[in-house]
């Protein structure tokens, strides 16, 4: 067994507080993203939900929408910027 003296590991010095407080601002920024998105969406030159190659079948006695462009589109996006998150984390 090595012995590694008075080392101290990084779980001893978390501040709970501090990594609540991390989590507080990036919820924000988040929120103020999707914010931004929806005060601006109709000034886009795409509407999310309504992008080509979103599935929309209407019959005689209901109607099935599935948008699944959109759905592709904000999958890459949360993933970009989730990557940058962690990327910053480090």
């Amino acid at each position: 067994m090595p012995n590694w003296g008075n080392r101290v590991t990084m779980a001893e010095h978390v501040d709970p507080l501090r990594e609540l407080g991390k989590v507080l601002v990036v919820l924000g920024v988040i929120l103020l993203g999707v914010g931004a998105v929806i005060m601006l969406g109709g000034k886009l030159p795409f509407r999310l939900g309504r992008l080509p190659g979103d599935i929309a079948v209407q019959g005689k006695h209901g109607s099935f929408y599935f948008p699944i462009v959109t759905c592709l589109i904000l999958s890459v996006a949360l993933t970009l910027v989730m990557w940058i998150v962690n990327l910053f984390r480090r």
